[in-house]
């Protein structure tokens, strides 16, 4: 017979010491507010514990059944009666594992229905946070929160909530049938719970130290594996030849989360042989106490009969109540799942829609910053005073150093952040004031690593225009260049580009993406730094491309090739978050200030260099 505590070891018995530390504040509101996800299946919550409750009294019955046996089936030696009462006990027995199917079933479709709606909240929720949110949370945490905490709810839902009742139905069921056949071999069966208990707590802390190492180990392995097994790290294992450098080191963490393997292993495999012998200690003073009081015909009520079925309840009774010494575990673990979960739930986006939102008309409208001033943080100012306004039509160049505000400057158009003082307008309207859909579909922006999603050609260029035919998707394709790059492809608009367009060249990628740009039609265009993974002759090939593309469209171009700058109908110069000098390149050049360096230190050396290419 399994020792009735195996189930309570390991990490479900014990808090770790950060859970410790991190314990959630209980509050009706928390309360309250994790109820709301379970409301709107309160009929089938309902079934659910009404099933606990039929088992656990139909569970009953295959014991008391037992000792009828004994008493009136073997002692009457009636044949009849012993089939009948057997065909009870499979009957009962039958009943008991139906219903817990039943229940099991509904309780699966509950779980996997509130996943549904935490999950579906939480990614409409993620999707509605600025872009500042995803640059400072990390992914993990943030995928994380989304797949394995909303789907830790479902063990909650299935297995805390519904295990708190069931044992609570199964101990009281059991005391009272312990009770009403004999109320002193029921004392007798618990009071060696308490001796069952102490030294299951103590092992079960051993084990749960063991198996805490165990898991420090294995996230150092998965970690090793991640960073060398990955594309851009086994790539770098590769240019090193570090590969015997990094199969000893797996070596070494493998072997210490073998050996501590086997340790847990082991302690645990001990700790079931002495819970086996100690289980017995139960039934065993039972069988004394019965048969004591038999003999000494002190109790001549008890039968064989009865102390059978004692036996066979009270080892039904000590893993329920096992289970119930570790609620404030399982429920301080619940809680702190919700919590995780509320915690993302309660961040409020920083950037809305607007209550009156606005659809004004892009084509042919000013873009203009007016004294802006934005920073990330408080105590750091990234941007002050900026000042200019693009006119309709006109492409606008914007230079300057590293780390100068160029790329936060053209962010704050399509609001991908907002301004701390002064004002983004297009045309008279602040965009703030404009609908968000509307602002971003009229905006297309190009960047310097664009994203491309791991799939075909056809589907990434679809996200741009889900309704474009194949004869619209080949024009963008050839608007950008890339003709003669989809001849060459054996699954034409069906080629896979891999993850983040790794199967395909720096230049084909950012030419693929402007091919999406060119399927998404904007008023506005942004390109930032939109030719800097391009080599020359990639460049050439694009430059008419990005010429038609900005045709009859007002544009804002960050860049720094000098082909680029000179298509601009004026260059904005940006040093330290201000714009310090701004005209055309001759005019700039002739002021002897900060774009007169930059041309000196960067544009110069990319002409001499492409020049050199050229020979």
């Amino acid at each position: 017979m399994p020792g009735p505590m195996g189930g309570g070891l390991g990490p479900r018995g014990f808090l770790t010491d950060e859970e410790k530390q991190n314990v959630p504040k209980v509050t009706g509101k928390l309360l309250l507010r994790i109820l709301s996800y379970l409301k709107p299946y309160w009929f089938q919550f309902l079934l659910v514990f009404l099933a606990i409750l039929v088992s656990a009294g139909v569970g009953l019955l295959p014991s008391i059944i037992t000792g009828k046996i004994v008493d009136e089936a073997l002692v009457g030696r009636d044949m009849s009666l012993l089939l009948k009462l057997l065909l009870a006990a499979f009957i009962t027995l039958t009943a008991s594992e139906v219903i817990g199917v039943l229940e099991s079933y509904i309780n699966a479709w509950i779980s996997n229905r509130i996943i549904f709606d935490m999950k579906n909240q939480m990614y409409g929720h993620l999707q509605s946070m600025p872009h500042a949110f995803f640059t400072s949370e990390k992914q993990g945490d943030i995928i994380t929160r989304m797949n394995t905490d909303i789907s830790g709810v479902s063990s909650v839902i299935s297995g805390t909530l519904s295990s708190i009742v069931s044992n609570i139905a199964v101990v009281v069921t059991t005391l009272v049938a312990l009770f009403t056949m004999s109320w002193q071999l029921a004392l007798v069966g618990i009071v060696v719970i308490p001796l069952l208990i102490i030294p299951t707590r103590s092992a079960g802390r051993t084990r749960w130290k063991l198996l805490s190492e165990s898991q420090a180990k294995n996230d150092e392995m998965n970690q090793l594996v991640n960073e060398t097994l990955s594309v851009s790290g086994s790539l770098l294992v590769k240019l090193f030849a570090k590969e015997k450098r990094e199969m000893k080191r797996f070596t070494q963490v493998n072997e210490e989360v073998t050996a501590l393997a086997m340790k847990e292993q082991r302690s645990g495999k001990w700790f079931h042989v002495l819970m086996g012998m100690f289980s017995q200690i139960g039934p065993l003073l039972i069988y004394f106490a019965g048969g004591y009081f038999i003999i000494a015909k002190s109790d001549p009520t008890l039968t064989v009969g009865t102390i059978t079925a004692s036996v066979a309840l009270i080892n039904r009774l000590y893993r329920p109540i096992q289970s119930l010494l570790n609620i404030h575990v399982d429920f301080t673990r619940s809680l702190a799942l919700f919590t995780r979960i509320f915690d993302y739930f309660d961040m409020v986006p920083a950037i809305r829609q607007p209550e009156h939102a606005r659809r004004p008309i892009i084509k042919n409208a000013d873009i203009r910053y007016e004294h802006v001033a934005f920073s990330y943080s408080e105590d750091k100012p990234l941007l002050t005073d900026i000042d200019f306004t693009v006119p309709a039509g006109k492409m606008y160049a914007i230079v300057g150093p590293s780390g100068s505000g160029k790329s936060t400057i053209v962010n704050l158009l399509p609001r991908l952040y907002d301004v701390n003082e002064g004002c983004v307008k297009i045309g008279d309207t602040d965009v703030r004031d404009i609908d968000l859909e509307y602002l971003r579909r009229s905006i297309g922006v190009v960047t310097q690593d664009s994203y491309l999603f791991n799939g075909t050609i056809r589907e990434n260029l679809l996200y741009a225009k889900e309704t474009a035919t194949d004869d619209e998707l080949i024009a963008a394709l050839k608007s950008a260049n890339l003709e003669d790059f989809l001849e060459n492809q054996p699954d034409g608009l069906d080629t896979v580009v891999g993850n983040r367009g790794l199967k395909l060249s720096g230049g084909e990628k950012q030419r693929l993406s402007i091919a999406r740009i060119i399927l998404k039609n904007p008023r506005i265009l942004i390109l930032d730094e939109a030719t800097s993974a391009l080599d020359s002759i990639s460049e050439t090939a694009i430059q008419d491309a990005l010429e038609r593309l900005m045709q009859g469209r007002t544009s804002i171009v960050i860049a720094h090739r000098l082909s680029t700058i000179l298509m601009a109908d004026r260059i904005l110069v940006v040093c330290d978050g201000k714009i310090t000098e701004q005209g055309t390149h001759d005019s700039l050049l002739a002021l002897n200030g900060v774009y007169r360096e930059l041309y000196e230190t960067q544009f110069r050396k990319v002409i001499e260099r492409e020049a050199e290419n050229a020979e």
